[in-house]
């Protein structure tokens, strides 16, 4: 067989064809971080497992700014390694077989910042005390060595030592935390699938609390001084997540874990069984709720059901949104199809030049992605009924749970699931470029045949 080199080529997205690697899928990665806050300064080593899918000859990986010092796989010695802007790309001492598990330990350091994209800043960013990661969607590489593609989704370790006074918040369960010569050591398992992008590590001088709800256990990390606008504003959450857990099926993790910067935050950021929000987003009064809801609801779309591609973005930011209405509906506020009503007439008068199925990647993050993949689901809510529509919604949360997803298998999976003919709403909705009509309540669904 002849050898295959992976190389620097992506995993094929064409949103962003320079992420994400061919030839492989990583099956855990293990990270040793030691930062200082004070320097930004990041001594690391990651160990990657990987199973190849093809004959490996070289393969790589994301890395951004970071040096990397040494490379091995599966411990040689005569691994050889070179760095471009935005890749690793690694050579082994023997081609890697096909279905082979292999091991990648990669020694790195630097002073991590954002990389530039096209939605601006994304990823390892300092803060005025303290560093936050918005990775979404290709801020991964900016903080460790990986295949940083949606679709590939893996276990993780985290382990961070820190100065001692700094709370550290990362992806998974706290198994461990240790107290030497002033540093604090803290170490995080998460043993779910994971996309690149929502593994995170948050640092800063943190209060931590913990809440237990009827459905998951509830985290904080906040700066003391904002505790009774957090305790306000997230009074709540239990009930929120009990009644997402109703409506989309049972709380997909353990716990979810809510952190509050000192810092203001120009937008709310969702992390795997996490979310992020800023000192501007707690008012004490309640105006972040919506914000909240959106968050919360992406651990069910996005962070349990993935995307196995970015042109399918609107099954998680369009079930986000229209979570928000959901809760508003089930808070006793404004009613979904009151706000759907309201947010159909504001597309109407904005220009119809985006495609639900495949936005493009300018647009991929546009808010009218948000609003008609909430509009659509509404559609599909009134044209099936309530009883059919969240039966679909916990099935298919259900069926995909920890797997990933395109458009054309919600289309099939909700056509199969409620027994109608969704083949125009859909093609409406989702293919077409003009805003179609939101039916009428109380719509006579047609059998599928």
């Amino acid at each position: 067989m002849t050898s295959a080199s992976a190389g620097s080529r992506g995993v094929g997205d064409d949103y962003l064809p320079h992420s994400g690697n061919g030839g492989y899928g990583v099956d855990a990665y293990d990270l040793d971080l030691r930062y200082r806050v004070a320097t930004n300064r990041l001594d690391a080593r990651a160990v990657i497992t990987a199973t190849a899918t093809q004959e490996l000859s070289s393969f790589s990986l994301d890395l951004v700014r970071l040096k990397v010092g040494k490379v091995s796989v599966d411990g040689g010695r005569r691994t050889r390694f070179r760095q471009a802007a935005s890749k690793l790309v690694v050579t082994p001492e023997q081609p890697i077989p096909a279905g082979a598990t292999f091991t990648v330990a990669v020694d790195y350091a630097g002073s991590p910042a954002p990389r530039r994209s096209a939605w601006g800043l994304v990823g390892w960013e300092e803060l005025t005390d303290g560093v936050i990661v918005a990775a979404q969607p290709s801020g991964a590489p900016t903080w460790f060595p990986c295949n940083d593609h949606p679709s590939d989704r893996a276990r993780y370790r985290i382990r961070v030592s820190a100065e001692q006074p700094y709370t550290v918040v990362a992806t998974g369960e706290l198994v461990d935390r240790t107290v030497s010569s002033g540093r604090a050591t803290w170490t995080y398992e998460c043993d779910v699938p994971t996309a690149s992008y929502l593994a995170t590590v948050q640092i800063g001088r943190y209060a931590v609390a913990d809440q237990q709800a009827a459905d998951a256990a509830i985290g904080f990390a906040y700066p003391a001084e904002l505790e009774q606008r957090l305790s306000a504003d997230f009074a709540r959450l239990p009930d929120m997540v009990g009644y997402f857990s109703e409506a989309f099926g049972p709380y997909p993790f353990d716990r979810y874990t809510v952190v509050v910067t000192a810092d203001d935050l120009e937008i709310p950021l969702e992390a795997q069984a996490s979310a992020i929000f800023g000192a501007n987003h707690v008012d004490g009064e309640g105006g972040s709720e919506r914000l909240i809801a959106h968050e919360l609801a992406h651990q069910w779309f996005g962070n349990s059901v993935g995307l196995a591609a970015w042109k399918h973005i609107w099954l998680n930011e369009g079930f986000a949104c229209y979570a928000e209405w959901l809760w508003s509906e089930a808070a006793g506020k404004e009613h979904a199809d009151t706000l759907a009503r309201r947010y159909h007439a504001a597309l109407a008068r904005l220009p119809q030049d985006i495609l639900l199925s495949d936005p493009g990647a300018a647009s991929m993050f546009d808010d009218r992605v948000y609003k008609r993949g909430a509009l659509a689901l509404h559609a599909l809510r009134l044209t099936v009924g309530d009883a059919r529509f969240f039966a679909l919604l916990r099935a298919w949360t259900a069926s995909y749970r920890f797997a990933t997803v395109t458009t054309d298998d919600f289309r099939s999976f909700a056509a199969e699931t409620t027994g109608a003919d969704l083949d125009a709403l859909f093609d409406a909705w989702l293919d077409d470029l003009p805003l179609p009509a939101l039916p009428a309540t109380g719509v006579t669904v047609r059998s599928r045949r």
